[in-house]
């Protein structure tokens, strides 16, 4: 749900209120006024949960362990802004990023956290533009030959993060808003890939988003790991690219086939076959020579808001998406090649009418469009008056029976964490979500409760949210993230928990 903080933060990145440093200048007082009192009477449109069960009832909970793996520096006098975990074998390194800039590596065992990048380095002309709202450094994948010698992706690590250097010119522009920052795709190619930090030149620029919002900046980079070398899907870079920003998609860009915005790309970043020349669009991709005029060939998937995580599972190969809401669902979502989420002329399995609108009784009523195979009402109790679809993972190991054959998400603001089964998808709604609670060995408890108890343990002020990533290491370990006490923690049975 957008509640009031949340307009007036999207009144200030669309250019209604003026930020200056992170303060409200007094010349935009009136306005801040002004947005308030809009805010209040729009609050009471707001649609209703479209549940009535809420997840918790009647389920109990499943219950799993849970230890601190690694602590990640601050940065700024801040916690670290993690945002995305990635495992790199060939190195046997995790690495995590900071939306600030940095990027860290973590050895397996969790003693050991080294700055490997820092994206924000004068050097590098980056220029990162992280803000306390949706900017920085979003997200990052290693070249599955990585660490591969004599391989065309040997040393290849490509990021994906907000700008504040617009002087390029963008390959993708959305066509109005206020020019609020650009996003660009870089590639970095190290020497050694083993080396402690990074020893490669400047990055090299594939594409370039101007961004007309300063929110739904950004999305996620990942390589599907399920292929092998000379399968047609082997080396191809999804990419989740958001609606531009704003509420509502204003600029109807997430239906617009010829907008790279509100889309899950796929692209070949060895390849040159693009408009700039910088990347391949792969020619298995949907939209490449099959009849669709004034289509973009690097469109996998459309209709996406907020496309926050995707992952594939390794036993069936489906591609599931974590996709953020704007009025009464967050969602998570099975992609195919072509498919059409029905972002924004669907939310979830309701028709979309306005920012502020959403018909509960036009529910999954076009049958081109794919809709959530499960999501959540905004409203429900174990949720903040914020929420944010994220995850999402296949869990196929037995190492945690529990949560074995289901797929893992969560809500970012809450910190909750979910489940349901990814041998029997379900059709929509919320009655297949189970929660999941966390035992550090002191009983059940959120993934908020811990934080805060170490927030405590800190001295410091005990956080009101979680900002809760997902992230999946070797063995199938599942590591939980957060922005709030720098702790990575790790899944592990019950047992395994010391007090």
């Amino acid at each position: 749900m957008e509640n009031m903080l949340q307009t007036i933060r999207d009144a200030v990145t669309n250019g209604t209120i003026v930020e200056c440093q992170g303060n409200l200048t007094l010349v935009c007082i009136t306005r801040v006024m002004a947005v308030l009192l809009m805010t209040a009477c729009t609050l009471a449109q707001t649609t209703d949960d479209p549940f009535s069960t809420p997840i918790a009832a009647g389920k109990r909970a499943i219950e799993v362990g849970i230890v601190e793996f690694a602590a990640i520096p601050n940065s700024d006098g801040q916690a670290a802004r993690m945002m995305l975990l990635v495992d790199e074998p060939g190195t046997r390194r995790l690495f995590v990023n900071d939306m600030r800039g940095p990027l860290y590596s973590v050895n397996y065992e969790g003693t050991s956290v080294t700055q490997y990048l820092d994206l924000n380095a004068d050097h590098w002309g980056v220029s990162v533009q992280s803000s306390r709202s949706e900017r920085g450094f979003q997200s990052f994948a290693f070249h599955p030959q990585f660490n591969e010698p004599g391989t065309p992706g040997f040393g290849k690590l490509y990021t994906l993060t907000d700008t504040s250097n617009t002087t390029p010119t963008p390959d993708f522009t959305p066509g109005g808003g206020n020019n609020s920052h650009d996003t660009v795709l870089l590639e970095w190619t190290t020497e050694h890939p083993r080396a402690l930090t990074y020893d490669g030149g400047p990055p090299r620029e594939l594409i370039r988003f101007e961004q007309p919002f300063g929110n739904h900046n950004g999305g996620h980079l990942a390589f599907n790991p399920l292929p092998s070398p000379g399968d047609a899907e082997f080396g191809l870079l999804y990419m989740g690219a958001a609606d531009g920003g704003s509420g509502g998609d204003p600029l109807d860009l997430a239906q617009n086939r010829r907008s790279a915005f509100g889309k899950i790309l796929r692209i070949d970043p060895l390849g040159s076959n693009s408009a700039n020349g910088e990347y391949a669009i792969p020619a298995n991709n949907p939209f490449v020579n099959a009849g669709y005029p004034d289509t973009l060939g690097e469109i996998y998937a459309l209709g996406v808001r907020n496309p926050q995580r995707f992952a594939w599972d390794s036993t069936t190969g489906n591609m599931l998406v974590a996709d953020i809401g704007q009025n009464i669902v967050e969602e998570v979502s099975l992609v195919t090649a072509g498919a059409n989420l029905g972002w924004n002329d669907w939310e979830g399995s309701f028709a979309f009418i306005s920012r502020r609108e959403v018909s509960l009784a036009n529910q999954r009523g076009d049958a081109q469009m794919t809709y959530p195979v499960v999501e959540y009402g905004q409203l429900d109790p174990l949720l903040q008056r914020s929420s944010a679809a994220t995850g999402v993972y296949v869990y196929r190991a037995t190492t945690i029976p529990q949560l074995t054959n289901l797929v893992l998400f969560g809500d970012n603001p809450s910190g909750e964490v979910f489940g349901f089964s990814a041998d029997d998808l379900p059709v929509g709604g919320q009655d297949a979500i189970h929660r999941i609670l966390f035992d550090n060995g002191d009983g059940p408890k959120t993934l908020l409760q811990l934080i805060q108890e170490k927030n405590t343990a800190q001295g410091k002020e005990p956080a009101t949210r979680a900002d809760m990533r997902l992230g999946l290491g070797p063995e199938n370990q599942v590591f939980v993230l957060n922005k709030r006490d720098g702790i990575i923690r790790v899944l592990v049975p019950e047992g395994n928990v010391s007090p």
